[in-house]
């Protein structure tokens, strides 16, 4: 523990000198921290200090404003979890996925305002939702239009009934809810990353990068990694060579030798969602490891309890979300299943050593 405590206590006086003070800071390699060689499937991302938040004229109001936070040192899965993996893990438990289910009506209603009535039994049987290219523009704001609610569709089904995940085991498994991520990170003896974590890991060791390939442009990046090149969302074409999802390690790693930290799909991290989070005052000690706000809230949908998800989707471009940015940050509800939305997992290192 004493190992502990003087790491913790250099990341406070860290944090407190670095001040406004922009840049990141590793103080953690894998050399001087024993017990590091990374699990199989994983790697050594060391720890640091760095300015959180928006950086570029892409960014939203919830990034706002920037902070300093420090992160331990963790492994990370080099990957997004694919479809083998998450098959490896329902095989051995007989995991029944959310989208699998029906829909509880009783917690549903919940989230809707309340005199929404209750649509028809036939609605409410297993499903999740399927993009749907529209044939011309859109109004953006309106997701409804290019997504889809469809029964059967779910992570063996990904385009619903008919489709299949044959010969795409390698990609990246989707219409998994947080809680289908965090039932397979306790399996597998990991957790959901945090917030913090997830951006610090994003930047693979660069000073305060856009995205975690640098700070070349997206419209320069199309072999960088999967996102949308076109007019979203009817117009794709494709220079990623890529329509839907990617087989993981498609794309060049970050500098930390992970793989599609920007693009292919939506990954879920630990935290609740909070429009305002980062206007929330941090004590320095909450500072080392935050781990986000106690209770959600976003103001475009009150009712609903969310959870942030981080890393842009095959849907992102400049246009729509620019999900690709290591700040970027959306949510959804914790039972919310997408065709585009996936997870990777981290892990604490045992600082004790083997």
């Amino acid at each position: 523990m004493k190992g502990n405590k003087t790491v913790h206590l250099f990341f406070l006086i860290g944090l407190l000198l670095l001040g406004c003070k922009e840049g990141n800071k590793e103080v953690s390699s894998a050399a001087e921290i024993p017990g590091t060689q990374p699990p199989e499937g994983m790697v050594y991302v060391p720890g640091g200090s760095f300015l959180m938040g928006g950086k570029s004229e892409w960014a939203e109001p919830d990034e706002f404003p920037r902070r300093n936070v420090g992160v331990s040192a963790f492994f990370m899965d080099q990957t997004e979890v694919t479809n083998a993996q998450f098959a490896a893990f329902v095989e051995a438990t007989g995991y029944v996925t959310t989208a699998e289910k029906a829909l509880d009506w009783d917690e549903l209603s919940k989230q809707l305002p309340p005199d929404t009535p209750k649509p028809a039994d036939s609605i409410l049987e297993p499903g999740s939702l399927v993009f749907k290219p529209t044939e011309g523009p859109v109004d953006l704001r309106d997701l409804s239009q290019w997504w889809e609610w469809t029964l059967g569709a779910d992570w063996r089904h990904p385009g619903g009934p008919g489709s299949s995940i044959e010969g795409k085991m390698e990609h990246p498994v989707v219409h998994v809810s947080h809680e289908d991520a965090k039932a397979y990170a306790d399996w597998a003896g990991k957790r959901l990353p945090t917030e913090a974590e997830w951006e610090w890991a994003s930047m693979g060791g660069l000073d305060d990068p856009v995205y975690p390939w640098g700070n070349t442009p997206a419209d320069q990046a199309a072999k960088k990694a999967n996102f949308w090149q076109g007019i979203f969302p009817f117009r794709n074409d494709s220079l990623d060579g890529y329509v839907l999802t990617a087989p993981v390690k498609t794309y060049p790693a970050n500098g930390y030798d992970l793989y599609d930290m920007a693009g292919n799909v939506w990954e879920w991290c630990e935290d609740k969602y909070r429009a305002d989070a980062y206007a929330q005052e941090l004590k320095p000690e909450e500072a080392f490891n935050p781990k986000g706000p106690l209770e959600s809230y976003d103001p475009g949908d009150p009712l609903a309890a969310k959870n942030v998800v981080r890393g842009g989707s095959y849907h992102c471009s400049d246009s729509y979300c620019s999900g690709y940015r290591v700040a970027r940050r959306m949510r959804t509800t914790p039972d919310t299943g997408m065709g585009h939305l996936g997870f990777r997992c981290v892990k604490d290192i045992d600082s004790k050593g083997p």
